[in-house]
């Protein structure tokens, strides 16, 4: 069967959903706990419990100074974003971070270079994200570019971490594809909220998120210039 025809291509899509706990086993856990966090705060707790654990969990300067591992670790198992109200544009940061990041290229660094390392790229995006933003905040206040609320924003969910596999994922596409899918990357967060510019800077999670790619992208270059080296030396391993 060729598998460029209309059978082939639902054949092979039904193949990857079907074997996909096997072969990304943790990004599938992930996905997991991250869909029954979301159902148990949406709808399990009472609003005020609920606004009380993201307030408790976001990556604020206040929470970074107060209890930081909670609020780096907690807010790496909310998403912020919505499944049900499809025409708004949380819907569409949900289709992107938890869809397009963590189903597709979060599973994609899994499989091509096995889940340990795909949890220290995905944490280290998400941790190295926020605390490179909150440098650009701290500075941001001591020239008066953000306001003084800004230590008590709310601001959790996986989105840096998906930023920083999107990045990464540059190295899947065709080489053809890489400066539209690179574009995307960047464009998305100005496109979202990259409109509001309280100062010289943007709004500090489009900041976040810009960090957050040009983790990925360093990455990317990285295992390029890898290969590249072990390709050159003839090493076991580099075709």
């Amino acid at each position: 069967m060729n598998a460029r025809t209309p059978r082939g291509l639902l054949t092979g899509a039904l193949h990857a959903v079907r074997t996909y706990p096997r072969r990304s086993p943790l990004t599938f856990g992930y996905v997991v706990l991250l869909l029954l966090g979301h159902v148990w705060v949406e709808s399990v707790l009472a609003a005020d419990r609920a606004d009380a654990l993201r307030d408790h969990i976001s990556t604020n300067l206040d929470n970074l100074h107060d209890h930081p591992v909670t609020a780096l670790f907690g807010s790496a198992l909310l998403f912020d974003g919505t499944l049900t109200e499809v025409l708004s544009t949380g819907f569409g940061s949900t289709l992107i971070t938890l869809g397009l990041g963590v189903c597709c290229c979060l599973a994609w660094t899994e499989r091509r270079h096995g889940s340990l390392r795909a949890a220290a790229v995905f944490l280290g995006g998400h941790i190295g994200a926020t605390l490179l933003t909150a440098a650009v905040i701290l500075l941001a206040l001591r020239h008066g570019w953000y306001p003084q609320d800004v230590r008590q924003a709310s601001d959790y969910g996986i989105s840096y971490g998906a930023q920083t596999v999107l990045a990464l994922a540059t190295l899947a596409v065709p080489r053809w594809a890489r400066l539209p899918w690179a574009a995307f990357v960047l464009a998305w967060p100005l496109a979202g909220g990259g409109g509001e510019w309280p100062g010289p800077l943007p709004e500090f999670t489009t900041v976040g998120h810009l960090l957050a790619a040009a983790l990925g992208f360093a990455l990317a270059a990285a295992v390029t210039l890898t290969a590249s080296r072990r390709r050159r030396s003839g090493a076991p391993g580099s075709a």
